[in-house]
């Protein structure tokens, strides 16, 4: 019963990780989402400021192509880690999956063990009630 106690807290601990794996993703993501549309307006002044928004023209704003090429990465970063949110949110799903089934398994031996005691003590009351009327 120890082991399953052991492993039950360890389950937990695994889920509890997952989440905060998924936690971390999800705030990473939303930080550059954050850092992206900062860029979006920092390039549209840019833009609003030299009179020029073709990206092409000799005169574009070199701010203005290094922001882009900044906020590009940062959608991209933000794609992968989408990639990366959807397989951390499998794996808490597998993680909590396990941890019922263990979680399962032990109530089951508990319900047994309950069971078990109780037939025995009814089993000594029985016997205690048989002495009582043979005496």
């Amino acid at each position: 019963m120890k082991s399953r106690e052991t492993l039950i807290r360890l389950k937990k601990f695994q889920v509890d990780e997952k989440r905060r794996r998924l936690a971390q993703i999800e705030a990473t993501i939303a930080e550059f989402d954050r850092m992206s549309a900062d860029l979006d307006r920092e390039i549209a002044a840019e833009q609003e400021k030299a009179g020029i928004h073709d990206p092409g023209h000799y005169a574009y704003p070199t701010y203005a192509k290094a922001a882009i090429t900044r906020r590009e990465n940062l959608r991209r970063s933000a794609a992968e880690l989408k990639t990366q949110l959807d397989q951390a949110r499998e794996a808490l799903a597998d993680a909590f999956e396990e941890l019922k089934k263990v979680e399962l398994l032990d109530e089951r031996d508990q319900m047994r063990e309950r069971a078990a005691d109780g037939a025995r003590e009814q089993a000594e009351l029985d016997r205690i009630g048989l002495s009582v009327v043979r005496a």
